[in-house]
């Protein structure tokens, strides 16, 4: 299906009538006379125009990049560096070669790569091209690609050499029910030396080829309306139901800006690729380097050693992270780290970091800016700003306060703490729970041929998050559980995060995650899943008697188990693989009463 086809659901404006958020939204790029009469006494001489009107595009961020800072390095890769002039040139070929290959307005373009220069060079070349870019999660088994490739309906596959044969096996699921499969087009790793031991059929086509065929000179097609879709991200499967969540081109350049202002990126920042570039496009940050003429440091394989030497060859200012990245740092061997050459500037996101963890990252060196977000909001929409009466405070409380979600950022309208049936804002007590809701232009499209699910996401004239939040006296918002991994136990809520924090602070545990456990007395008790660090000791009964000494009763597990905990690619644990093991466990390291 092409997206600017007639039947595509969020161009279908009936679909729209029943939330009328949706079609607001989209009416405002086309204002009537009516409305500019009742907002200005007289119109007598306005026009819009190509002179004052131009769609939103973050693509328009590459261009100047590339007048303004073409000498400058934009890209490095180990041994590999373009400069801006020359990612320009590299992206205008690959649009055109795409177009070559029968690629159309509104198609959909697949990829499926790690933070290598081909993936950065691909979110500037298939828009392009006026074609849709779909970042497939490097971590996907095959009959989960063949489902979102069948559901993408994806013209082209880009696959990086180390994913081939998943990819082929999906492709090979897919041929016994689609008409059409996908051309493949495969990237060669001249930085690893794995190319050689995986079998490349001749007939497939590499992507420096591609490149070849295609025309410098190449003429950008851009959106016809800057509401044209721009991505289409499929969600992390942390509930194990992946949605298609349609971009933007207007909410793509407007989220880039803010994120890049909620980083504090000056001009010419070098930033570290820990983020996954397929991961809500980088949280935008893939638009946002060529925005502000910086450097894309690509790491291909996040380590510890690997950050650590990237920061001090390259002098990184700048980098991002899931809590399991900055947990990694914080327990990196002392013989692995390299002194900081400056502060290293950190955005983090995708739950609430532990307060030890921040506190420690900020010993390190670091500067933690604690933002939070969905897919379904371009990544990053809130950011718990940071005020400068805070700097007198203890670490520990410091470090409290930035595990808060904060408050929206410039391109996000708004966001609130709603009770999820009245509608009506929950009081700011602290106490007080309530779902987070969004509106505002940074809020996706919708999801791709699922209009009941986009209806219902949108009930209310604001986009549900599902996730449970407080609201603070001082308007900034804490996120206190997703709503489905809430426990209620004996009739009270458990705040599986709240849990979490005290386990990592215990100072054998390197990670931890808390579900609901089926009891058939209190109906659920918090079962704790744990991870120990290297060469670190606890038993059950132990990390069980150090939680109720920092905890109401109810609160503490009453099971433990060790083991590492399953994660999605971005870093977030897999808390439904979690809830059908503790299903199982029986009484299982099972604390009596």
């Amino acid at each position: 299906m092409n997206f600017m086809s007639k039947s595509f659901p969020f161009r279908i404006i009936s679909l729209l009538k029943p939330r009328r958020c949706l079609l607001q939204r989209y009416q405002l790029l086309h204002i009537s006379e009516n409305a500019k009469a009742e907002s200005l006494k007289s119109t007598e001489g306005l026009q819009q125009c190509s002179a004052n009107y131009v769609p939103l595009s973050p693509i328009s961020f590459l261009e100047r990049a590339a007048r303004v800072y073409r000498d400058r390095t934009s890209v490095v890769y180990g041994t590999v560096k373009y400069t801006w002039g020359e990612t320009l040139e590299r992206c205008l070929r690959l649009a055109s070669a795409l177009i070559q290959k029968g690629i159309s307005r509104g198609d959909v373009v697949a990829v499926l790569a790690s933070n290598i220069p081909a993936m950065y060079e691909l979110h500037f070349g298939v828009p392009m091209a006026g074609a849709v870019l779909c970042t497939l999660n490097t971590r996907l088994d095959s009959a989960t690609m063949s489902t979102l490739l069948r559901h993408s309906e994806a013209e082209i596959i880009f696959v990086e050499h180390q994913f081939l044969k998943v990819a082929k096996v999906a492709l090979d699921l897919l041929s016994k029910t689609a008409v059409k499969q996908p051309l493949l087009v495969l990237i060669l790793d001249s930085q690893c030396a794995s190319n050689t031991t995986q079998a490349v059929d001749v007939e497939d086509l590499e992507y420096e080829s591609l490149l070849a065929i295609g025309q410098p000179k190449f003429e950008i097609i851009r959106p016809n309306n800057e509401w044209d879709p721009i991505a289409l991200n499929y969600t992390s499967g942390t509930t194990s139901s992946p949605k298609g969540v349609v971009y933007n081109h207007r909410g793509a350049y407007l989220n880039t800006l803010a994120t890049v202002l909620l980083h504090g990126m000056g001009a010419m920042p070098v930033y570290l690729w820990t983020v996954p570039m397929f991961h809500c496009n980088g949280w935008c940050l893939t638009w946002g380097l060529a925005a502000q003429g910086g450097t894309n440091i690509c790491l291909r394989k996040v380590s510890a050693q690997g950050i650590f030497d990237s920061i001090s060859v390259h002098k990184v200012t700048h980098m991002g992270g899931a809590p399991t990245v900055l947990n990694m740092i914080v327990n990196t061997p002392v013989n692995q780290r390299r002194p900081l050459p400056q502060k290293v500037e950190v955005m983090t996101g995708g739950s609430a970091p532990p307060p030890q963890v921040l506190s420690s990252m900020e010993e390190l060196g670091f500067n933690v800016s604690h933002l939070y977000g969905l897919t379904e909001t371009y990544g990053p929409a809130t950011l718990c700003t940071w005020k400068p009466e805070w700097d007198s405070l203890p670490l520990e409380e410091r470090a409290k306060i930035k595990s808060r979600q904060g408050l929206n950022h410039l391109g996000m309208e708004e966001v609130d703490i709603r009770d999820p049936v009245t509608m009506e804002s929950v009081p700011p007590d602290g106490k007080t729970m309530g779902e987070v809701m969004f509106r505002g232009n940074t809020v996706m499209s919708g999801y791709y041929k699922d209009p009941n699910a986009t209806l219902e996401a949108f009930n209310g004239g604001w986009f549900r998050t599902g996730d449970l939040a407080v609201k603070h006296p001082d308007g900034y918002i804490e996120v206190k559980d997703r709503s489905k991994d809430i426990i209620i136990s004996g009739g009270e809520n458990i705040s599986t995060i709240e849990v979490e924090s005290v386990l990592f602070s215990h100072p054998a545990v390197l990670e931890a995650a808390v579900v609901g456990r089926p009891d058939d007395h209190w109906g659920e008790t918090p079962c704790a899943f744990v991870k120990l660090k290297d060469g670190s000791n606890a038993s059950a009964e132990e990390i069980i008697h150090f939680c109720r000494e920092r905890l109401p009763h109810f609160m503490a597990p009453r099971t433990v188990a060790f083991e590492d905990l399953p994660k999605t690619a971005t870093g977030k644990t897999q808390k439904y693989v979690l809830r059908h093991k503790a299903k199982a466990m029986g009484s299982l390291n099972r604390r009596k009463e």
